[in-house]
């Protein structure tokens, strides 16, 4: 295998494939990066086992060819050689890396690539198409919400379901959790309800555009995704998602308007002395206010006032100042809506004015 490409070109594909292999050993295969040279293009592959990657480059090929090579150790050449022309060739159990405008040379150890893993496929007429903005927009309003408790594994990932109303992507920890429904798009089939595991939305949201359309396969053990010249697809998370639609509320008795800005630069100050581990914050509501205070420390405490459109009784409300933080960066407006009932039961924001998404956070004990 012989070929020679651009380094910026180059080096862009093999950092995406460094993000999907998770293994740093040198003597495991999913280590390495597959590369197949053929026909004037390069065929790029790598995979975490559960995750694959797959996509092609222009190249010019000089003698076809085949094998897989470290990826991180390629890819740390790569972001450290001079822009320009590279020659890429493999000889024996190495492949040798040289710059066409430096006297400099590297060669790296090879795995055949019949002992790469084969990545799962599925026919072309199996996908769906949708906005690649709508499906970012989906990811980002849910995806902080993904619960990290491994004992809990049904929800480690994302839920993804199409219904009557639309096409719907939740995510929760048990303690709070993320809505958000797109209408229908014609020409999605109906599937049962998925989980995905955030490591590929999260490879979405940092490596898609937000041009174009996005296209979507599902089948009872993958799904498999299509953006620009990239094919991604990741074994689906077994088990029964929550009953989300039991946790929505029907209606709320309170509701107070806040500006989203004012509320995130007040609690970045009021943090400095949150308690990190339980990490509870004081939100307490009053006629045309809202106080945001920590708890007093040996080190001391902190407090803001925030105007607000409010007209109820005096309420506090406890709780974990990230579950407050994180939606609020998601939220899409300038003002948003925080709804309750009962200072010990779920609260809902929602953005100003309402849209396809909101969240739901449930309080913390205020003693």
């Amino acid at each position: 295998m012989k070929f020679i490409c651009e380094k910026n070109v180059l080096q862009k594909e093999i950092s995406f494939a460094q993000e999907i292999i998770s293994s740093k050993s040198t003597l495991s295969v999913v280590s390495n990066v597959f590369l197949d040279a053929q026909e004037g293009s390069l065929q790029i592959r790598a995979t975490d086992i559960k995750i694959g990657f797959d996509t092609r480059i222009p190249v010019n090929v000089v003698e076809a060819g085949n094998c897989t090579v470290f990826c991180e150790k390629l890819s740390a050449i790569l972001a450290n050689i001079p822009d320009g022309m590279i020659e890429i060739e493999q000889t024996d159990n190495k492949v040798i890396i040289k710059p066409s405008f430096k006297k400099a040379r590297f060669s790296l150890k090879t795995i055949g690539s019949d002992q790469f893993p084969q990545l799962p496929d599925i026919d072309d007429d199996k996908y769906f198409a949708l906005p690649l903005s709508d499906f970012k927009e989906m990811i980002s309003q849910v995806i902080f919400a993904v619960s990290d408790d491994e004992t809990r594994y049904f929800m480690n990932g994302v839920f993804l379901e199409i219904n009557q109303d639309g096409l719907i992507m939740v995510a929760t920890d048990g303690r709070r959790l993320a809505y958000i429904k797109k209408d229908l798009v014609e020409g999605i089939p109906e599937f049962k309800g998925i989980i995905i595991p955030p490591k590929l939305l999260n490879l979405i949201l940092r490596r898609a555009g937000n041009e174009g359309q996005i296209k979507l396969a599902v089948t009872d053990k993958n799904l498999f995704i299509k953006f620009g010249l990239y094919q991604l697809s990741s074994v689906l998370i077994e088990g029964q998602f929550p009953n989300y639609q039991k946790v929505i509320p029907e209606s709320h008795e309170y509701k107070s308007v806040l500006s989203r800005s004012d509320v995130i630069d007040a609690l970045k100050r009021v943090s400095l002395f949150v308690e990190q581990k339980s990490r509870r914050i004081f939100f307490e509501l009053s006629e045309g206010k809202l106080v945001i205070s920590s708890e007093e420390t040996e080190l001391g405490a902190a407090k803001e006032e925030i105007e607000c459109d409010y007209s109820g009784p005096k309420s506090v409300i406890a709780i974990n100042y990230k579950y407050i933080e994180e939606p609020l960066r998601a939220i899409d407006t300038e003002n948003y809506t925080l709804s309750f009932t009962d200072t010990n039961r779920a609260i809902t924001l929602t953005p100003v004015p309402e849209a396809s998404y909101f969240h739901i956070l449930m309080p913390m004990q205020v003693e």
